[in-house]
């Protein structure tokens, strides 16, 4: 039993210890891809689990790695890292999201559009907003403030008809529509929440 008991001591130790490096930031997140967003001062960089700073603190904002992506913001542009660090897009939007079913929503120009993961237009930039895709569907906007959703292949699916629109989880989204929000199906659909 005593044997026992100093074993799980150990253990116990060497865990605080392997997550000892998390107390020199001001924040860690979860470890995605291999590397875990960490901030301190203001400023965003990406470290191992065991700690080692492979990304340093020299971004103003940064989104936790999706699909094997990052997108990181400098001033007031966007770009995006791959999972090992190494800037695959330089900052030239003026907003990025994560990627989601492939796909990641970026604006440019003061209009919104969809990049694919070689980082490829694939939905033109037409949308005054957007959001990124959730189970095939993203919630757009149009010049009237209005949103619908769109597929993958950027074909408007449900109509502009909603004054905001979620993004879809277990084939149910959020909306707000006539003053009075609700859950809908991924046909337009009102159900139940």
């Amino acid at each position: 039993m005593k044997a026992f008991l100093i074993m799980v001591f150990l253990f116990g130790a060497l865990q605080v210890d392997a997550q000892a490096w998390t107390k020199q930031y001001d924040f860690v997140d979860d470890c995605i891809c291999g590397l875990a967003k960490v901030s301190k001062d203001g400023k965003f960089g990406y470290a191992t689990k065991d700690g080692k700073l492979v990304v340093q603190l020299i971004y103003d904002e940064a989104l936790s790695f999706s699909e094997g992506k990052a997108a990181v913001r400098k001033v007031d542009k966007w770009g995006y890292l791959d999972s090992t660090g190494k800037v695959i897009v330089e900052m030239n939007y003026e907003e990025a999201g994560s990627f989601h079913d492939g796909m990641a929503c970026v604006k440019k120009n003061g209009k919104f559009g969809f990049i694919n993961s070689n980082m490829d237009i694939i939905i033109p930039y037409e949308y005054d907003m957007a959001r990124g895709f959730s189970e095939g569907m993203a919630p757009v906007s149009n010049s009237k403030g209005l949103w619908g959703y769109i597929n993958t292949k950027g074909k408007l699916v449900l109509p502009y008809q909603y004054n905001f629109a979620d993004l879809f989880t277990d084939g149910k989204a959020r909306v707000l529509k006539d003053g009075n929000f609700m859950m809908i199906n991924k046909e337009g659909k009102e159900v139940k929440e």
